[in-house]
Formats: structure tokens, C-alpha cells, sequence
């Protein structure tokens, strides 16, 4: 029940997102985000797609690129506030929104310490990575 609610929340996002209704989108993300944090812990994750990735593209898609910044900072433990649990660390998606943040930023020292995060995470990929989630619409800046 605790995962349909996650799927729910995720998919009228994402669904009100492309219906140009972003600041209910965002909320509906964020919603989500809530009932993730909130799912018992469990290996492998219950919920297998992060929801932080979906709303920090899309964010990013808006230029709202320091909003976009913190969501992959905590989605990657940086930012402080999650448990070890509920983060994932050097995972490729967020790594890559991450870094697409801090070009747009003009953040050129850190944007080189997270390329070689980057890189070698997606030497481990099956597929390249060009943005944090499927559900943008575009390319990685």
C-alpha cells in the first residue's frame, strides 16, 4: 500500500508536470519524496526509482537550478538531513544532475570534482546518462 501511494504521487506529478502545472507538480513530487523517506527500510529498496531524481530534473528543466542542487545533494547524502538508509550515494542519475547543476551554476572547480564521480560511476553503467531521469525533456547541459 506504502509503495502504491509513492507511484501515485510520483505519476500525477509527473502528470500535472507536463500539463504545465508545475507548482503542483512540484508539490506532488515532494508528496512523494515524503512517502519514500517514509517506507520501511528494505534491501533492495522498496521503491526503486528515487523520486528526488524525477524532481530534481525537472526543477533543473525550469531553471530552477539551486532548488534542483539541494534535492541531488541530499538524494547523494550531502546534504545532511537524510539517514544513511534513505541515500544514495554515488549513484550516476543524481551524480549527473548534480554536475548539470553546478555547470549551469558556473561552479567549474566543483563541476570537476563530480565529473570524475560521474565518470566513474558511468564506466559501471549498462547505458550512458545524459540527464537524471527519463522524464526531462531535454539533454544534460
Amino acid at each position: 500500500m506504502q509503495l502504491l501511494a509513492v507511484a501515485e504521487e510520483m505519476l500525477e506529478g509527473e502528470l500535472s508536470y507536463r500539463h504545465g502545472e508545475h507548482d503542483v507538480a512540484f508539490a506532488r513530487l515532494g508528496a512523494a519524496i515524503a512517502l519514500e523517506d517514509d517506507l520501511p527500510y528494505d534491501e533492495p529498496w522498496g521503491w526503486m526509482q528515487p523520486v528526488r531524481h524525477a524532481l530534481g530534473a525537472l526543477l533543473l528543466e525550469q531553471n530552477r537550478t539551486v532548488e534542483a542542487e539541494a534535492v541531488y545533494r541530499e538524494d547523494l547524502g550531502l546534504g545532511g538531513a537524510l539517514p544513511r538508509a534513505q541515500i544514495h550515494p554515488d549513484n550516476l542519475w543524481a551524480l549527473r544532475g548534480l554536475l548539470d547543476c553546478l555547470q549551469r551554476r558556473g561552479e567549474p572547480a566543483e563541476a570537476a570534482l563530480i565529473r570524475q564521480r560521474v565518470d566513474f560511476a558511468a564506466a559501471r553503467a549498462d547505458l550512458p546518462v545524459s540527464v537524471s531521469c527519463f522524464c526531462a525533456g531535454g539533454k544534460a547541459a
